[in-house]
């Protein structure tokens, strides 16, 4: 088998939780087959001196088709 890996950003404006979620579930709506992640960077915002937005790097893979 052979695999492709991305790296996608997901946003939250409620935890990194949710924007890994955001993220896998964007990604699925148009790539089939999506295996595995691995979050590589938590960052996010600052506004009026509190958290304002979560973002969470990660690579996805998934198996190519032939």
């Amino acid at each position: 088998m052979t695999y492709k890996m991305i790296e996608l950003v997901g946003t939250s404006k409620n935890s990194y939780e949710d924007a890994i979620k955001n993220a896998i579930s964007d990604a699925s709506d148009s790539i089939e087959g999506l295996d595995w992640f691995q979050v590589t960077e938590f960052r996010g915002a600052i506004k009026d001196g509190k958290p304002s937005e979560f973002q969470a790097v990660m690579k996805v893979g998934f198996r190519v088709l032939r």
